[in-house]
């Protein structure tokens, strides 16, 4: 992005006079599932799609964490396939993806003492094949790579949404990117922001539109997540004496944990002896602000205190989610205003799942096209 304001503006389109619906100009803030599934499905549909995004890279919450050691699934751990237009997507690549097979075990802490009871895996846990990111970003690169009539801008902040200064039945994006870059992308027909419901909120509110949608945001509830990453380097992959718990993945009743993950019991991963940690949402909301030190501290307390394994970590990070999983959603698959040309999507709109977000934004998509 430029160090100063630039216009980024489409040229507005007659309306097509065979009876075809007219390719639109939009764009999709939000590159995770929810958004890519959007930009994706408009894209193959004929219009043009901008595709942003804050970070520097597809994922949103399903990122992985790359280190030294391997990756780490900080964000979500796995996902369902239960819808058959999720199933069909899956289909097309893959090679993307692997089933996860590992009993999962229940974590009850009483003062300290974990006691596990396994419980049968009700529906095939998948993951993305070396990572769960390789699915979104195998998927978004059409998006970016010119084979579909899409771009794709990351490291770019949408700051403000307003109808076009030269086009008013259109919209406008203010961006801000790196080191105070700032870009207007304007000839937008439709806007769809597919990201989560506190900060659709914050946006809408800030760019005074949609009021009626931010009051109707406030039914949304979603909790923050700590996550604690640990790598053990000195943990010989099919040493003698097995390190750590027979198990491979558990909820946990700990006042702290809620979930705990090996890594390396993922397909397609590297060898090396890696656990995620998930806070509770009580305990992540309780200590949100708190020095990420401390909360390390914490969180490998708590992890000591569920595995057994008090070994000292090789690697131990921890990563903040503001907006983790949604715990009251909002109950229908979007938001759509067809005149305003404004749509939500998300999981928040149906649940906390993949597939949520997956069902969220091809259904907006669908409407908008």
């Amino acid at each position: 992005m430029s160090t100063k304001p630039r216009r980024n503006a489409g040229t507005p389109r007659a309306s097509a006079t065979d009876g075809t619906p007219r390719a639109r100009r939009i764009a999709v803030v939000g590159a995770g599932m929810a958004g890519i599934t959007a930009a994706r499905t408009l894209a193959q549909a004929g219009h043009e799609v901008l595709l942003l995004d804050k970070h520097h890279s597809p994922g949103g919450r399903m990122s992985t964490r790359l280190t030294e050691f391997g990756g780490f699934d900080h964000g979500a751990q796995f996902f369902t396939v239960t819808d058959e237009r999720f199933k069909a997507a899956l289909a097309l690549h893959p090679e993307l993806i692997a089933q996860w097979q590992v009993p999962t075990v229940r974590l009850l802490d009483t003062l300290g003492q974990a006691l596990a009871s396994a419980n049968p895996i009700e529906k095939a846990r998948w993951v993305g094949v070396r990572g769960m990111n390789e699915l979104l970003r195998q998927w978004a690169l059409p998006l970016a790579n010119g084979s579909l009539n899409a771009s794709s801008h990351y490291h770019a902040q949408v700051v403000g949404i307003e109808r076009d200064a030269l086009h008013p039945k259109q919209w406008q994006l203010r961006c801000a990117g790196a080191a105070g870059a700032q870009q207007v992308i304007g000839g937008l027909d439709r806007v769809l922001l597919a990201m989560p419901a506190p900060q659709a909120q914050a946006l809408l509110r800030a760019s005074a539109v949609a009021p009626a949608w931010v009051t109707a945001l406030d039914a949304v509830q979603t909790a923050p997540c700590w996550t604690l990453m640990l790598a053990f380097a000195q943990a010989a992959p099919g040493g003698a004496e097995p390190f750590g718990p027979p198990w491979h993945a558990a909820s946990s009743d700990h006042h702290r944990i809620r979930w705990v993950a090996r890594e390396n019991s993922k397909p397609g991963r590297a060898a090396i002896e890696r656990w995620t940690v998930q806070a509770s949402p009580q305990w992540s909301a309780e200590h949100l602000e708190d020095d990420a030190e401390r909360v390390k501290a914490k969180l490998l307390k708590g992890f000591a205190e569920v595995t057994g394994i008090r070994a000292e970590p090789t690697l131990a990070q921890v990563h903040r989610w503001r907006y983790a999983q949604t715990q009251r959603a909002l109950g229908q698959p979007f938001l759509y205003d067809a005149a305003a040309g404004l749509g939500l999507c998300g999981d928040w709109c149906l649940g906390h799942r993949v597939e949520n977000a997956f069902v969220s934004g091809l259904e907006l998509a669908l409407a908008a096209a």
